[in-house]
């Protein structure tokens, strides 16, 4: 494993660059960021799997409203890119969970989705999300994909894909910036509600357990880094649990 830090999504595909930019772009005009600490050993990772190298690189922010704003980015040689992005309300803000996924291979966008998931006991977002979220435009691609079987975490609102096209690619950013936007206008205009922390964190918890539930990208990390290694990763960088 190597601890430097050079970029790896000018190497990626066009549509995870774009989409990396747009999110850091959102996030420093509508946020007050300050940095995240990882640590330091899982900023920066270089393994080998089936022959080819793997590196995947971290970046984190929090702000007020969010314990950890996450973006990872991950190639394997030439064939897998690989974008993934969580927002971590803390759990004294009645906020959802923004996620996004982007996994290409070999110019080809395979699997695109986007989702503010809710946390709450109803299963409900927020009904100034609801009313946002409604009035976008509805998305119109040709394949829809499947949710996986422990998809119940995310809203009615969740779009997942496989762009057809570069249109369709421009039109999956544009609907990832809407919600985007979306959450960081809400987040900023809503208060701390300290007396729901136990329910919000509930719900936080347990998207976070049915996430973990993803074996794909467990078994990449296995095969890359071992078991030990690969738990350690999903429950303390990709969905590591708030403190109560």
């Amino acid at each position: 494993m190597a601890t430097a830090a050079p970029s790896i999504r000018h190497q990626q595909h066009a549509l995870i660059r774009r989409l990396a930019d747009a999110i850091e772009r959102v996030w420093t005009q509508t946020l007050a960021l300050s940095p995240y600490q990882l640590p330091e050993e899982l900023g920066y990772v270089e393994g080998r799997l089936e022959g080819e190298t793997l590196v995947i690189e971290n970046r984190c922010y929090q702000t007020p409203q969010f314990r950890k704003l996450h973006l990872e980015l991950a190639r394997v040689g030439q064939s897998l890119d690989i974008l993934h992005c969580v927002m971590f309300p803390r759990p004294s803000y009645d906020l959802p969970m923004f996620g996004c996924d982007l996994v290409g291979g070999r110019g080809q966008i395979s699997a695109a989705i986007v989702d503010l998931s809710p946390v709450r006991a109803d299963h409900q977002l927020p009904s100034g999300y609801r009313a946002a979220l409604a009035a976008l435009p509805a998305p119109e691609f040709a394949q829809m994909r499947s949710l996986p079987p422990w998809g119940d975490i995310f809203s009615p609102f969740c779009l997942f894909i496989r762009p057809n096209n570069a249109i369709e690619e421009t039109q999956f950013l544009e609907r990832v910036q809407a919600y985007l936007q979306i959450h960081c206008r809400q987040a900023v205009a809503t208060p701390a509600t300290p007396d729901r922390e136990d329910i919000i964190l509930a719900g936080q918890q347990r998207y976070c357990q049915q996430q973990r539930q993803n074996d794909k990208t467990r078994r990449v990390l296995e095969k890359a880094f071992g078991e030990d290694w690969a738990e350690r990763y999903m429950t303390t960088v990709l969905f590591d649990l708030p403190e109560r």
